[in-house]
């Protein structure tokens, strides 16, 4: 089975032209600034400048840079946590309220797709969450449950039917969500951020915020060649942030996620693996997770870097599975292998951290970036031109604390080596 580089993102390779934005290099002034061009500020950046506020984007790097582009691109609804979890840790109006803001977050991925004309391979053909045991169907017996008492359009699937819709016969059952699909995800990002400047929106690359001080009323955030004073801030790194002098850094455990891709698929293999195109993954401790792009390759993926010194015990884990999974490709060549970083919160719920009067920060998706970075980005952009925290999926804090950060990161990445160096022997 071939090798693949450790730099060779699929999805910098497939997404067509980068945006090529200018690097700030004077002083101007907004009204509303944004550090940060993922999912979250991309999407906050269009809602803006469509409400008619000037803004400018400082993305340090180029627009997805960070976990907006390289991600699964699993458009999933909800989080990780089942929705009685939610509101059990928030309480239950205001959990209640982050799970429907949630559950309707394909909905918003998919419109704003079709709206603005974003070619990302998008296929709304639903997500299947696969029972690796059978212990682990009555954790999805569970989350259904929960899930129809939101009258969401999720089904359990057996064995067999899991089976011809995957290809293989590794799982014991599936929880089938209709609402769900898959992108690409970094042509996603940068379709938000061709539509924000189609709004008015202005974005600058390879702009590094520097540092961030309270200007008047407002805000000044400096970059090394310039600055932009605003009324309002908007700091929406998520894992992928560098300190800014003058504010916090978000605080998350800080996880990495690896994705190795195949070379397409012949037609014969596509009739029956994955015929339906539903993106997947499992309930197992160490999470895999894999499904189809729109050339047929097949994306293989689960918890650890490709930098760490457990990066050997991935990539062979990788080969295997694919291996194990569909016996049929035991041989075939691996063209791409990548990673990113995920921003894990302690409780696994996404966090707004006030900075100041007008000034929020927001991260810690914790792996579910794309439905929730662009409800949040629409949602952030609305309270910042209506002054109402109504509209916000979760209610602002003054901020957020994670306790043994480096040794939780430590912890998981040595454990899913260990796992990836004995799975699938």
């Amino acid at each position: 089975m071939g090798e693949a580089g450790t730099g060779s993102n699929l999805w910098a390779a497939t997404a067509g032209q980068p945006l090529a934005a200018p690097v700030l290099s004077e002083s101007v002034v907004a009204d509303v600034v944004i550090i940060g061009g993922g999912f979250t500020g991309c999407c906050a950046a269009l809602h803006l400048a469509e409400a008619g506020l000037t803004v400018r984007l400082l993305e340090a790097e180029t627009i997805g840079f960070g976990g907006s582009g390289r991600n699964v691109g699993l458009v999933n609804a909800g989080l990780w946590l089942a929705p009685e979890a939610v509101q059990a840790i928030l309480g239950q109006d205001e959990g209640r309220r982050l799970n429907e803001r949630l559950a309707a977050g394909p909905d918003l991925v998919f419109a704003l797709i079709d709206r603005l004309g974003i070619e990302c391979e998008a296929t709304r053909a639903g997500t299947l969450h696969c029972a690796h045991a059978p212990k682990a169907l009555a954790g999805l017996e569970e989350r259904l449950r929960q899930l129809r008492e939101q009258a969401a359009p999720v089904e359990l699937l057996s064995a067999a039917e899991t089976a011809a819709r995957t290809g293989t016969s590794a799982f014991h059952g599936a929880l089938l969500d209709r609402r769900a699909g898959t992108i690409q995800p970094l042509a996603y990002c940068r379709g938000l951020a061709r539509a924000a400047l189609g709004a008015g929106a202005v974005i600058h690359e390879k702009s590094l915020a520097l540092a961030v001080e309270r200007e008047g009323e407002g805000w000044l955030v400096k970059t090394a060649g310039g600055s932009v004073s605003a009324g309002a801030l908007l700091l929406a790194v998520n894992a992928y942030g560098r300190p800014v002098e003058g504010v916090s850094d978000p605080a998350y455990v800080p996880l990495h996620y690896f994705q190795i891709a195949t070379r397409p698929l012949s037609d014969n293999l596509l009739k029956t693996i994955l015929p339906q195109r539903e993106g997947c993954w499992d309930t197992a401790t160490v999470m895999s997770s894999f499904r189809l792009d729109r050339a047929g390759r097949l994306l293989v993926g689960a918890m650890g870097s490709l930098e760490s010194r457990g990066a050997s015990f991935h990539r062979a884990w990788a080969g295997r599975k694919i291996a194990a999974l569909f016996p049929a490709l035991a041989d075939i060549d691996l063209e791409h292998a990548w990673f990113g970083r995920i921003a894990m919160t302690g409780d696994h719920l996404p966090k707004i951290v006030r900075l100041g009067e007008r000034a929020l920060s927001v991260f810690g998706f914790s792996g579910r970036g794309i439905a929730p970075g662009t409800v949040f980005g629409k949602a952030l952009a609305d309270f910042l031109v209506s002054g109402d925290p109504a509209v916000l999926p979760v209610a602002p804090v003054d901020g957020h604390r994670e306790r043994l950060a480096g040794t939780k990161r430590a912890y998981y990445e040595f454990g899913a080596s260990v796992m990836h160096a004995i799975d699938c022997r």
